[in-house]
């Protein structure tokens, strides 16, 4: 999804979701039906913002006894915009409709048999109320923009508008001719028309979810910026930002591709374009086509946008080839791209630059959890889209993969991350999936590790102190669990004990904090001028603690 902020990146349990028994979210699935391809033929014009469209969807039948197809399509609505459907039809033959509460019924002539199929001609028009733009830029040139993301291609595009239901598509886009037009997979026409229109199709042959279909029609500059093992660069900026959207989209686009499919797998995918767009608030992953804010171009190459840049490659694995099965497990998408953000700048820009993305990234759960203590990173039959995700998804599901990797250690962190990704690329996944593949890598059962931190309520907030006893020659450790909502954690703690000034510990201790209240007895054989929570930064926590008053 869009990226608003830029990372440099007494006892009480609360009631377990559980890994084997959370529910789905609760969007009616269409029994029965996979569509596999869209195909959409659209109209655009200077005159109005309204859209002339035609929509020809491919569907499978994976069940027998069906007799309707449900497409999402907003219809009209009182302001007069929305989409109105004028005819449905099949090879040639005109069926039955009803456009309800944003539904398309369509009655199919008989009940299919599983494993046939249909193909589906859908006339229809209108102004999007959203989801598709038409409006100036920050030039003021008009332009259209789509901006899907969560569950906003229904408002211009009849599809079903859920990640389960990932399917290849094409974008037929006619316009005026003094646009240029982008959209996902590779270009196949680029045809100018006597009537002073151009004709522009693009073909995305692998599938994937609605909220990553891409629209895009303005006056760009376009630029071949390279190709990584056979898959063209691109950069498309509006023609103002030449230069300096060239020069700001030329890294690290490369690199990160790089090391993804290095360490991940394959691209899934036949371009990547990185584009600038008035719509998007931040990043937008679109399968292929990334959408960026316009003002993102700056010449200058900032920090935040370059881990904006890597945070929306990292989707095209994770998210866009590896989807979610339902809105609840979002942090598959949002948490791994998320930290394999800050994996790929622990590679190309030290583990300096790593730790302080963490840091940031476990300060700002903090303060999330400040206002929504009963938040959990996987949560069932969420009916407020606009709180699919949030600093949860994104950076405490980041940490979650963090603590997993420092448990099970690299090799096999590496290998289920790639397991996981070669059983389900260019398919859906559900967070049971990625523990099973994780726990085969590892050999370990983790599935207390995941019901505490994805299934359960708040995050785990620590206060105490310590001294130094010089007669027993001993640290004493008082650390408790202080968070009033949220399980009693199991916390693996290391306690860093400093000598001198400065410098790494002269020793680490590691402790286990799995009760409410605890007390700590460490012999040492130095005098410690401090004592440290978690000097390798490996947990997740909010920590008051400090030395004690003697």
């Amino acid at each position: 999804m869009r990226i608003l902020a830029v990372t440099a990146m007494v006892l009480t349990t609360a009631v377990s979701g559980g890994t084997d028994g959370a529910v789905p979210d609760d969007y009616p699935r269409r029994i029965g039906v996979d569509v596999r391809h869209y195909r959409f033929e659209l109209s655009l014009s200077d005159d109005t913002d309204a859209l002339e469209g035609r929509a020809n969807v491919r569907v499978a039948f994976t069940g027998s006894g069906v007799t309707h197809l449900r497409l999402d399509l907003v219809g009209v609505r009182p302001d007069g915009s929305g989409m109105s459907v004028h005819a449905v039809s099949s090879d040639g033959v005109a069926l039955s409709f009803t456009h309800e509460e944003d539904l398309l019924t369509i009655a199919l002539p008989g009940p299919v048999e599983a494993g046939s199929f249909a193909s589906v001609d859908i006339e229809y028009s209108g102004e999007p109320a959203s989801g598709l733009r038409a409006g100036p830029n920050k030039y003021g040139d008009r332009t259209f923009f789509s901006d899907n993301w969560p569950n906003r291609a229904r408002h211009w595009l009849p599809t079903i508008d859920h990640p389960y239901d990932k399917a290849s598509s094409e974008m037929v886009v006619t316009a005026p001719a003094h646009y240029q037009v982008v959209s996902n997979g590779v270009r196949v026409e680029e045809t100018d028309r006597l009537d002073g229109t151009r004709t522009t199709h693009w073909r995305q042959s692998a599938p994937i979810a609605t909220w990553l279909y891409v629209l895009g029609v303005a006056r760009f500059a376009v630029q071949h910026v390279d190709d990584v093992r056979g898959v063209p660069i691109e950069t498309w900026v509006y023609p103002q930002d030449r230069d300096a959207g060239f020069h700001d989209f030329a890294v690290p686009t490369r690199r990160a591709m790089e090391f993804f499919a290095d360490n991940v797998g394959p691209y899934a995918y036949d371009k990547v374009a990185n584009i600038t767009s008035p719509v998007t608030g931040g990043g937008m992953e679109a399968a292929s086509a990334i959408m960026y804010n316009e003002s993102s171009v700056t010449g200058t190459r900032p920090i935040g946008w370059r881990n904006v840049i890597i945070h929306e490659i990292a989707h095209q694995w994770f998210g866009n080839a590896v989807t979610e099965s339902d809105w609840d497990d979002v942090w598959l998408s949002e948490g791994f791209a998320t930290y394999f953000t800050l994996l790929f700048i622990e590679h190309a820009y030290g583990r300096d630059e790593f730790v302080t993305g963490l840091r940031r990234s476990s300060e700002q759960v903090g303060r999330f959890y400040a206002g929504e203590p009963d938040y959990r990173v996987v949560h069932d039959d969420l009916d407020d889209m606009g709180r699919v995700a949030s600093v949860a998804t994104y950076q405490k599901g980041a940490w979650v993969l963090h603590m997993l990797r420092g448990r099970v250690g690299d090799e096999a962190f590496w290998r289920g991350i790639r397991s996981y990704y070669a059983a389900h690329m260019n398919g859906n996944a559900t967070t049971a999936d990625f523990v099973a593949h994780m726990e085969s890598a590892s050999g370990d059962d983790l599935e207390h590790f995941f019901d505490q931190w994805l299934y359960q309520r708040g995050n785990p907030r620590l206060a105490g102190w310590w001294d130094y006893d010089p007669t027993a020659r001993a640290v004493r450790i008082e650390l408790n669990q202080v968070h009033e909502v949220g399980p009693v954690f199991d916390l693996p703690m290391e306690v860093g004990l400093l000598e001198g000034d400065g410098g790494p510990p002269a020793a680490i201790e590691e402790l286990r904090v799995d009760q409410r209240f605890h007390r700590f007895v460490i012999p040492v054989d130095f005098v410690p001028t401090d004592v440290v929570l978690d000097p390798n930064t490996r947990l997740l926590f909010e920590g008051d603690f400090g030395p004690g008053d003697r």
